[in-house]
């Protein structure tokens, strides 16, 4: 599981070391991923044209995209325990 993928830009060597892992694992096992962010902004978390091609070609064969829209459900957890320790 990776969570939050694309919340802070990667240096060059972590995105490097996360297209092998990525690649180790395509076509072998089991990868879920979270990110706030469209397919299309992923170039500026990786900072490399190529690189991001070839990791979302990696990543969406033979997968299942679930998008998900509306308030943050961390947020609204939140803000419900707020609301219940007031007096």
């Amino acid at each position: 599981i990776i969570d939050e993928l694309g919340f802070v830009p990667l240096s060059k060597t972590g995105a490097e070391l996360l297209f092998e892992l990525i690649s180790q694992r395509y076509e072998r096992g089991s990868t879920l991923i979270t990110s706030n962010l469209p397919f299309d902004e992923w170039t500026e978390t990786f900072g490399s044209e190529r690189l991001t091609g070839a990791l979302l070609d990696r990543l969406t064969h033979h997968v299942s995209i679930l998008e998900m829209n509306g308030e943050s459900y961390r947020l609204a957890h939140s803000r419900a325990r707020k609301a219940k320790t007031r007096p």
